[in-house]
Order: structure tokens, then sequence, then C-alpha cells
């Protein structure tokens, strides 16, 4: 097991990474628990609630099981209000602890609910999909979706552990390792070229989840993902480069209808559009923009974006939380491992939109 160190203002905790660690859980719940909930998903709480339930009866703790519908179009007010109502039902009190068992969904709306109850109470990150192994369960940003715009209802609250075990990917269908990889292959995008090269050498053993490539991956995406989180928790400044291609891609979310396209998808795509962008507005050489291209197609994500019409995706993108004063604000690419952050005005986007066909 690989244990990467997350030292925000707002929480130090470990990430724990490694085949078999899903094992130690029960060594991630605070002594002083006084109970535990479960909060997944009907899927994955049919391939490993069992299990982990099991686990959990080591910290010798009381358990609850939420179980709310699967899918990007429930991280909604109806599942968060689902997730209160168990735990108001029971009497849970401020040192109960919620274990997020499952992909981005749920710990984002796990991490929101424990934002909330009783003005904050502890949490744990099981995730159990490649994106939110290397993304989504690391930083502490927990939300819900919101008709007009993704991740727009949350709040900052910091784990108390991420608990990473690569063997349960095994289940995970191609289509979601294809959306982890998108995410995999941003952080080398904005922060670490020579990782870059190492996913377009690696990109096929990647997608067949071999064992020590996948490992190697999600290492080094939490390395840099705790790197920055260390640096700005709130996204003040540099966080904000971890969100490279999600300006396009979130509204791709919102345009098509949440779950449409899984998340990774759309920041796929997004970061091929960001790309095309970053030539136009800082310099990105056209051979960089055709790698970018090649390798999100490489990884099973869709390159081509929707025709939602200029107008639309405008109206999309500036419902997105680094617009200020109606401005699109866009993390674009200089080169290769580094970003920035740049208002770009919206004729230069209406004119990448018709160019690619959106």
């Amino acid at each position: 097991m690989h244990t990467v160190l997350v030292e925000a203002p707002g929480g130090h905790y470990p990430i724990h990474i490694g085949s078999g660690c899903l094992d130690a859980l029960a060594d991630s719940i605070p002594a002083d628990a006084t109970s535990l909930a479960l909060v997944t998903n009907v899927t994955v709480d049919a391939l490993y609630g069992e299990r982990v339930r099991d686990l959990l009866a080591a910290a010798g703790k009381p358990l609850v099981t939420i179980a709310l519908p699967d899918g990007e179009a429930h991280k909604s007010w109806d599942s968060l209000n689902q997730v209160f109502d168990a735990l108001l039902a029971r009497g849970h009190d401020r040192k109960t602890v919620l274990v997020a068992l499952g992909g981005g969904v749920v710990g984002d709306l796990a991490g929101f609910a424990a934002a909330c109850y009783q003005r904050g109470v502890r949490f744990v990150q099981v995730p159990t999909t490649l994106l939110a192994q290397v993304d989504s369960s690391v930083g502490g940003k927990t939300a819900i979706n919101h008709p007009r715009g993704k991740n727009m209802i949350g709040a900052f609250h910091q784990p108390q552990a991420v608990v990473i075990d690569p063997d349960v990917l095994q289940t995970l269908p191609a289509r979601e390792v294809s959306a982890g990889l998108a995410e995999v292959i941003k952080h080398g995008m904005i922060a670490d070229a020579a990782f870059f090269d190492w996913c377009e050498a690696h990109v096929t053993g990647l997608r067949a989840l071999d064992a020590a490539l996948i490992s190697q991956a999600i290492r080094r995406s939490c390395e840099i993902k705790a790197a920055v989180v260390s640096q700005d928790e709130r996204e003040a400044g540099v966080r904000a480069h971890l969100n490279f291609g999600h300006t396009f891609g979130h509204a791709i979310e919102a345009g098509l209808g949440y779950g449409q396209w899984l998340h990774g998808e759309a920041v796929g795509c997004g970061m091929v559009l960001a790309a095309g962008l970053s030539a136009r507005v800082c310099g990105l050489d056209a051979a960089a923009v055709a790698r970018i291209q090649a390798l999100v197609q490489a990884i099973g994500c869709p390159t081509r974006a929707p025709a939602l019409g200029a107008g639309r995706w405008l109206e999309l993108m500036r419902v997105d939380k680094k617009s200020r004063g109606g401005k699109i604000h866009y993390v674009l690419l200089p080169r290769l491992g580094a970003a920035q952050v740049h208002e770009v005005e919206d004729a230069v986007v209406a004119a990448l939109l018709l160019q690619s066909g959106a």
C-alpha cells in the first residue's frame, strides 16, 4: 500500500492506495465515532455492499446502509434528502461518520450531506470508479447538480481518509474506464508533460486495467491533485487548473441532460475543445493539439462535440464557477504540462465551436 498525504487548511488526511487495502477500511474509522452510515448506490451495493458492511463491523459501531438510485441524474435534492431522512430517522448525532462507497456521484453527494448534517460530520471516501479514484474523491469538493448547472450547489468539506483499492475496478464497464482515464491524462496535460508521455506510451495497458500500470496512474494522479489542493484548497488560484476541459464538459452534460454522456466522456471532449482554444489564445502548438485529440480518442472518449449551437454553448458555460461578472474564464494550455486561466471573448469561442461543428 502507498499513502499520499493531503495537507489542506480544511483537513490533513491520507489517501491509501493499493491492492487489497479495502480490507483495512475499519482502520480509517475514527475511534470516537458513535455510528456509521454507508452511503452507496444500488449497483455498487449489489457488488460490494455486503463485503464493506462486514469490514466495517470490525469498527464496532451501529451501521445503516443508504442505497441511492444509480446515475448522474440522481445527484439531486431528492437523493440528498434521502440521506438526511435516514440519518434523522435513526438519531445519528454529530459523531456519526458517513462512508461514501461508489463513484463520483455518491462521493460528491455523501460528502455534501456530511458537510450539511448538523453543520458538519466526518466522512470517509471509498471510490469504486477510476474517475472517482483519481479525481473526485480527493480534495473535498462536494455538491449536487441543478438543472441549470453541474455542481452548482455544494461545499468544501475534506474527508477523514480516502481508501483506493484498484481491485474493485475489475467490475467496472469499459466505458467507465475510458471516462476515468480522461481525468488521468488531464493531470499530465496541466502539470506533468512526462506523465502525459507515459500515458501515451501505455494507453493500451491502461484501458485493459493492467494492475501495475493502473496503480501507477492512480498514484501519480493523486500526487498531482494532492499537491494542488494543499496549495489552494478553495480554488482561489492554481486549483482552477484542475478544471481543464470542464467548462466545455459541464456544458455538454447540462445541455444534453445529465447521464447522456459520462462526466469523463464530456471532460475528454471538452479537453479537445480547450486544446483548440489554447492554440487560438495562448499559442499551444499544433502538434500538442493533435496529441491531445489522439490520446482522448485512444482512451475511448468522444472527440466530436455535440451540436448545441454557439449561443447555447455560451449560455451554458456562463453558469460556471470560474465565470466572473458574466465573463467566461477558461483553463488553457500554453504548452503541455502547464496551465493558465484566460478570459476569452465570446466571438473567439464561437468561431472555434463553429469550426468544430458544435
